[in-house]
């Protein structure tokens, strides 16, 4: 089986198994990250069919959505690339993408770096900020049946791990949780470009937000 067969092979295995995904992290997720990290590889030294298999299968079984079990995506990803016979130097690479490519809080160190990692890591992050970015924040959001803002709740930052992933706090404060942060994280020169846009963006929001939200705009 060639590579662009088993790439395709991947994309079907990804649409069905997201086709009833929350908004924020379903296929139109996935098809976003994969088509950013392709733009973002082509200025890296990266294997790009690493980058299409980790783009494709690196929200493939979220946590959040498991009951915080981090083990279920890189079990599912191990599974089906054996099945299709990809290297298992290839399938270990992918593996360590998906362990390693989530935002978890201002403590979390990763255990695994590689190019691709960074290329899909930028990607995966631009996905959450700018327009989009704001979109999938209160979707989510409004899945977890959360307040969109509370003034006396104020957002909590280097939370650990654990905090990060047990909060429940109002939709706006994950910009300042997580959102506002992801420009400073990027990896590659291209992700830090088009992350720049997008978080002026945010910037600009939050500022009509807060406008509308006091009746001054």
């Amino acid at each position: 089986m060639t590579q662009n067969e088993i790439v395709d092979k991947t994309k079907i295995f990804v649409k069905q198994q997201l086709e009833n995904a929350e908004g924020g992290h379903d296929w139109f997720h996935t098809q976003r990250v994969l088509n950013n990290s392709l733009r973002i590889a082509k200025n890296e030294n990266a294997d790009v069919f690493v980058v299409a298999l980790g783009a494709l299968l690196h929200d493939i079984a979220d946590s959040k959505f498991h009951d915080g079990d981090e083990n279920v995506g890189p079990r599912i990803a191990r599974e089906f690339l054996f099945k299709l016979d990809v290297d298992l130097d290839v399938i270990d690479h992918v593996v360590n993408i998906i362990k390693n490519i989530s935002y978890k809080g201002g403590n979390f160190e990763q255990t695994f770096t590689s190019p691709e990692l960074n290329v899909i890591q930028d990607a995966d992050r631009l996905d959450a900020i700018g327009a989009v970015g704001i979109a999938r924040c209160f979707n989510y959001g409004g899945y977890k049946n959360r307040k969109l803002y509370d003034p006396d709740i104020a957002p909590k930052l280097n939370m650990n791990k654990e905090e990060y992933k047990a909060s429940t706090a109002p939709t706006l404060n994950h910009f300042y949780e997580k959102l506002l942060l992801l420009k400073d994280l990027m990896n590659t020169e291209t992700g830090k470009q088009l992350a720049k846009q997008r978080h002026q963006f945010m910037e600009t929001y939050l500022d009509q937000f807060y406008g509308e939200w006091h009746g001054e705009r």
